[in-house]
């Protein structure tokens, strides 16, 4: 969640927010939050957290049960988007990246982060279903002509429990025009 630290508390949405730890980042931060998944498990999940570790979150949250495929957010509305470990298929997932693109206010920043494609032979966790998995380059693809300007768009080790493995996340930070 590095990307949006040195940012203005705004508003954000936190897309397929399962247990909903990146809306409570949000909100413990000032940010009045949209966490949405389309699992009521995993809302539930992240209203007892909420309830358990944020309670002072409650008013900041709201947590919305829908699909991002085929539920966009609202448009133009957030300064911040966060899409983390959202693990679809390509066309699913186009169209979900669309909507969160789509959803960014003028200037406000996307984070878009999951599995890579290599994970599967090079690192460790995550999906193994290679269908669901990306690459950077998948993800600008995907966002190619929604209106962001994409800041970074990288592959990126990422420290797995002890003993040294590493998974590795396709990374793209965007910025709406």
């Amino acid at each position: 969640m590095e990307t949006f630290s040195g940012l203005p508390a705004g508003a954000a949405l936190d897309v397929a927010t399962g247990e909903g730890r990146h809306a409570l980042w949000f909100a413990s931060r000032g940010w009045t939050v949209t966490a949405v998944d389309f699992s009521a498990e995993a809302i539930r999940k992240a209203r007892a957290l909420q309830e358990a570790h944020a309670p002072e979150t409650a008013d900041r949250i709201e947590w919305v049960r829908a699909d991002v495929v085929s539920e966009p957010p609202r448009r133009g509305v957030y300064d911040a988007v966060a899409v983390a470990y959202l693990q679809l298929p390509a066309v699913q997932r186009r169209r979900a990246l669309r909507g969160a693109a789509e959803a960014l206010a003028p200037g406000g920043t996307l984070l878009v982060v999951g599995h890579d494609s290599v994970n599967l032979t090079e690192g460790v966790g995550g999906p193994q279903d290679p269908a669901v998995l990306f690459t950077a380059a998948d993800v600008v693809q995907d966002l190619a002509g929604s209106g962001v300007s994409i800041l970074r768009a990288e592959r990126v080790a990422r420290p797995v429990g002890e003993g040294g493995a590493t998974a590795l996340d396709a990374v793209v930070v965007a910025r709406g025009a």
